[in-house]
């Protein structure tokens, strides 16, 4: 068969014959968002499905991105998260164009006012401080406002001796905020560095995908530092490395478990049992209460 005749048998039979008067009208249209496509290993899988599976790929288990509120509703007790700073919202420090109108655009879509989401919680009855970034707003880029809610909330932590639980997923600094958005990396760490010094503890779990100055600062301090399985963790890209090293990298560089095991992560937990591991770390690392003895006359 020529390649012509094979090439016209796959028309019909996608298409319908266009010979036929009747059928020379038809499409098979795929309804919009019916089917997902996996960013890893490219298999296509029904939207439904996907979704019911908790947005983790039936075929090689890659955790998909939530939204800050998907990642919130399926980790802490119900009706137990209180937010902070929930009205702060990014200016235009060094007045890029068209800034603001892009803010805007995106908390309408988002129901965010920025790319994090932080407040008080509780896991299984235990009560801690959550880091949620949301990688739909501008990639979940540090700003000003990201790097300054997530400051507060770690320090609410300290003062209140609380853990924080942090997700992480960013693209990195947020270029239209200039050298304030760098800045932010600096007081994260000085956050979690007080944190650690009043002895509280810090998890945190990297969300795909982690990299840039996320990855540099807050993201890498955790006391405990989990990740889901086979998302990207890194710094700067691939191809930079690449070009600045003047290597081949391994076909598994930034992934989760290329991290494990390079010793740069502790654990890779799945997204069905990351809030019970969660639940369990927090009660192995739970304060306790100073034992009383009484002194007999013998001791």
């Amino acid at each position: 068969m020529q390649l012509e005749d094979l090439f016209s048998v796959v028309k019909v039979r996608f298409n319908g014959d266009k010979s036929d008067d009747t059928n020379s009208s038809k499409k098979t249209d795929i309804p919009t968002g019916l089917l997902f496509k996996c960013p890893r290993c490219r298999s296509v899988t029904f939207q439904e499905d996907f979704q019911r599976n908790g947005k983790v790929c039936p075929n090689c288990n890659y955790h998909s991105r939530l939204t800050a509120k998907e990642r919130l509703d399926i980790t802490v007790d119900k009706n137990s998260f209180v937010e902070f700073d929930g009205d702060m919202i990014s200016k235009n420090p060094i007045g890029f164009p068209g800034y603001e109108q892009k803010q805007q655009e995106l908390r309408e879509k988002t129901g965010l006012k920025d790319a994090v989401l932080t407040g008080r919680a509780k896991i299984r009855g235990e009560d801690i401080v959550i880091i949620i970034m949301d990688s739909n707003y501008m990639m979940a880029s540090m700003g000003s406002v990201v790097g300054e809610r997530i400051t507060r909330a770690i320090e609410y932590a300290t003062e209140n001796k609380l853990p924080v639980i942090a997700f992480t997923a960013s693209g990195g600094a947020r270029m239209q905020e200039g050298i304030v958005s760098l800045m932010q990396m600096a007081k994260t760490s000085g956050a979690v560095a007080r944190h650690n010094e009043a002895g509280q503890l810090y998890i945190a779990v990297m969300t795909d995908p982690t990299t840039g100055g996320v990855t540099a600062s807050f993201a890498s301090l955790g006391d405990i530092i989990i990740a889901e399985p086979k998302v990207l963790i890194g710094f700067a890209g691939r191809r930079v490395i690449e070009g600045t090293i003047r290597q081949k990298l391994p076909d598994d560089f930034q992934s989760a478990e290329f991290m494990l095991e390079n010793g740069f992560v502790d654990m890779i937990v799945e997204r069905k049992k990351l809030r019970r591991v969660i639940a369990h770390l927090l009660k192995l690392h739970r304060p306790q209460a100073p034992v009383n003895r009484e002194v007999t006359a013998n001791e």
